[in-house]
Order: structure tokens, then C-alpha cells, then sequence
């Protein structure tokens, strides 16, 4: 592993289809050695960012570096692993047994990973001698990451890589993460899942091609306003709690209540002048879905303004 040059570069890189602009002047480094979660809407351009970082498609104007060289070379070097999101199948070879699938992946590369290591460390024992067809849409995932890392690359790209995953399955994965990046491999991942967040080092936020919002996930909450109170009351009355000042959104499961205040204090005050009883009260910082949100919206007005 090398710090001496960053293991992904964008520099004002620019791709359109035809009108529609993917990638709008982007601008984007992540470091060796550090675990990145992506975040941005659909059609934000996670995707065409992930097809340059393969060499899948080239920039139109700009520059892309992928450990100091061009993505294809990184690739063709077999420094370079990835697992992308399948639109049909499970993304595996048809018909063949798991153990031959990554024997053959793993002749691609010039150093691969020992066939013993590989899967022991993705947990694929008991699916070795299972045909690929035959695997469920979680151990596809499975077989899928560990045929991403057969090459043991520095820099690994994935694509929702939980997805169809029970929970078991995706705490099991988040651990073979953790490993990977305390051995000073690269991770990039796109999500869905807000709290798969918790598992990155930085939260960078696309949206219409741009890098909008870029630190930490605790970072990321601080920039919006908006604090969740959580308490417990014997008596709910739906309408008075949507009437308490700074409250913008009120949700109730059983005796329990979950506010959303642009005003924590002003909130708690009003509770107490209502005479609503409550007891367990708990304020914390927005939720990554709040800040995501209002980074957009707010990168969307601007842009309207601008016109």
C-alpha cells in the first residue's frame, strides 16, 4: 500500500448522454488506506463515476487516476477490484460450481489471493461446491465480493454491495470490511443503507454530477438544524404534539414519541407549558437521512436561483 499518491483522483471531469449532464466538472480524491461510503440520489452520477474508475467509459474533459496510473492500467495490473450492481441473474458465471468460478477469476490475476485465504476470510465454505444458479441472492453477494477481492487488490470498489443480504449476513460483511481496511486496503462503496455509513471513514454526497457535501457522517448531521426528540408519555394526542414550537414532523409507536425540532429547547418548553407529561427524553443531532436530504434540496435551490 502507498500513501505517497491518492488511490482515486477526479479532476473537473466532465460526462454527458447526449444533453444530460452525468458528471458536471467533478472534482473527487480519496486517500490510500481510507474507507469512502458514496451517497447521492439516483441519476446523482455514482454510477458513471463508478464506470470511469473501472475504465468502463473515459471522461470527456478532465482527468481520472486510479493509483497514480489510468484506471485501465490499474486493472489490468490487478490492482484495481470491484463489485457493480446486477440489473438480471446474480451477476455469476451460469452453471458452474462456486470453487471453479473463482479458480478462474483468480487465474486473471498476477498475485491473486490463496484459494484457502479467500474463503476463509468471505466465509464461503459451504457454498464451494454449490452451482452458482443455485445460490440464494445473499450468498450470491458473497461469492460476488469474494471473487472482487480474488486478486487482493489495494483499491476496492463496491456497488451496494449488501443488497439482498439478511441482517446476519450484512454484520458478517461489515466485519470482513473492518479487516480489510485495518490492513490499509482502499474501500469505496455506494449505499442505500444510512447506517452502512457508520462503517466509513467519509461520507461524499453526489448530486447532479457534483460532490455537494464531503467529512464524516457526525459532520454531515451538524450542517442541518434539525433535532429528533425521543420520549415516552402516557397520554399522545397527535395534534398537540404537531402544534409544539419548532416542530416539523411528529411520529408516534405506542407510548412512545419521536419529534423532529428545528428548535430543541423552544420544543421542550412548549411540552411543558401544554402539560404534557413525559419522561426518558432524548435529543440528539439530526439523522444522515435529514442531512442527505437537505444537502440536495438545498444544492437544487441554488441551482434555481442561479438561472
Amino acid at each position: 500500500m502507498n500513501g505517497a499518491y491518492p488511490a482515486v483522483r477526479f479532476t473537473d471531469v466532465v460526462y454527458r448522454y447526449g444533453a444530460a449532464v452525468a458528471l458536471d466538472h467533478l472534482d473527487l480524491e480519496v486517500a490510500c488506506g481510507e474507507t469512502v461510503a458514496l451517497l447521492g440520489p439516483n441519476g446523482a452520477g455514482k454510477s458513471t463515476t463508478f464506470s470511469l474508475v473501472l475504465g468502463l467509459q473515459r471522461p470527456q474533459s478532465g482527468t481520472v487516476e486510479i493509483l497514480s496510473m489510468s484506471p485501465h492500467h490499474a486493472m489490468t495490473q490487478g490492482r484495481l477490484g470491484a463489485m457493480l450492481q446486477q440489473s438480471s441473474g446474480n451477476g455469476l458465471p451460469p452453471g458452474v460450481r462456486v470453487v471453479t468460478a473463482l479458480n478462474l477469476v483468480r487465474r486473471l490475476y498476477p498475485h491473486p489471493t490463496p484459494l484457502d485465504d479467500l474463503v476463509e476470510r468471505t466465509g464461503i465454505a459451504a457454498l464451494l461446491s454449490r452451482k452458482t444458479h443455485r445460490l440464494s441472492g445473499g450468498e450470491a453477494q458473497r461469492v460476488r465480493f469474494a471473487m472482487a477481492i480474488a486478486g487482493d487488490p489495494e483499491l476496492i470498489f463496491l456497488d451496494e454491495p449488501t443488497a439482498a443480504m439478511d441482517v446476519e449476513a450484512r454484520q458478517t460483511f461489515w466485519q470482513m470490511i473492518r479487516v480489510l481496511s485495518a490492513e490499509g486496503h482502499t474501500i469505496v462503496f455506494a449505499t442505500h443503507h444510512m447506517d452502512e455509513t457508520d462503517h466509513a471513514d467519509r461520507v461524499v454526497v453526489i448530486n447532479r454530477g457534483r460532490v455537494v457535501a464531503d467529512g464524516p457522517g457526525a459532520t454531515l448531521k451538524a450542517t442541518v438544524a434539525t433535532r429528533r426528540l425521543r420520549f415516552v408519555t402516557d397520554h399522545v394526542d397527535p395534534l398537540v404534539l404537531d402544534g409544539l414550537v419548532g416542530v416539523t414532523d411528529v411520529e408516534v409507536r405506542g407510548c412512545g414519541v419521536a419529534l423532529d425540532s428545528l428548535d430543541a429547547d423552544a420544543t421542550v418548553r412548549d411540552l411543558v407549558r401544554k402539560d404534557v407529561t413525559f419522561c426518558d427524553l432524548e435529543v440528539t443531532g439530526a439523522r444522515l437521512e435529514e442531512a442527505f436530504m437537505a444537502l440536495t434540496r438545498d444544492q437544487s435551490k441554488d441551482e434555481g436561483e442561479d438561472r
